[in-house]
């Protein structure tokens, strides 16, 4: 049986970014090789329990998590600096990736936070950080998905000021 999930994309003109601070303990830690692992584990603990998990199976495991991570990387358009992780004093809370699509756009792959660390403003600053590297870059708009059945996220993205562009159907056999 094939399950068709509806997704938006969203977008924003990157003009009037501003860079986010983090309030004390958290800290930015930014991309670098030896946070590929921690990427996918945050990813994976973020996401497992979501709808996204049943949109994307490779967010339901960790295995997936690390191939997903690697296939990112691996992409031509692949931007470290807007490729973050957030750091509190019990371990990495939050994750995003960021790439540069062919036609010059910022792509945000995935913004993650860990279920017991939601509510307290990290999702927001994590996507503005992200925005940030992709303006820094010279990229003037960016754009992400999300499922539409994802509210809360589709209500930080607007209050953001992103818009919905166009909404897609994604299908999933099973």
């Amino acid at each position: 049986m094939i399950t068709y999930y509806k997704r938006y994309r969203m977008e924003i003109d990157l003009a009037g970014i501003n860079p986010p601070s983090l309030p004390a303990p958290y800290e930015w830690k930014p991309w670098d090789e030896s946070l590929l692992e921690a990427h996918a584990q945050v990813k994976y603990l973020c996401f497992r329990d979501e709808i996204d998990a049943h949109v994307f199976p490779c967010l339901s495991n960790l295995p997936g998590c690390r191939r997903l991570m690697r296939e990112i990387r691996r992409k031509p358009g692949f931007l470290p600096a807007a490729t973050w992780l957030i750091a509190a004093p019990a371990g990495y809370v939050a994750t995003i990736q960021g790439v540069i699509d062919r036609e010059g756009f910022g792509a945000i792959q995935n913004v993650g936070v860990l279920p017991a660390w939601r509510g307290r403003g990290l999702g927001g600053r994590l996507v503005c950080r992200a925005l940030m590297g992709f303006r820094e870059q010279g990229v003037p708009r960016a754009f992400l998905e999300v499922t539409a059945e994802n509210a809360h996220a589709v209500r930080l993205y607007r209050s953001l000021g992103f818009r919905r562009v166009k909404t897609l159907y994604k299908a999933v056999d099973g």
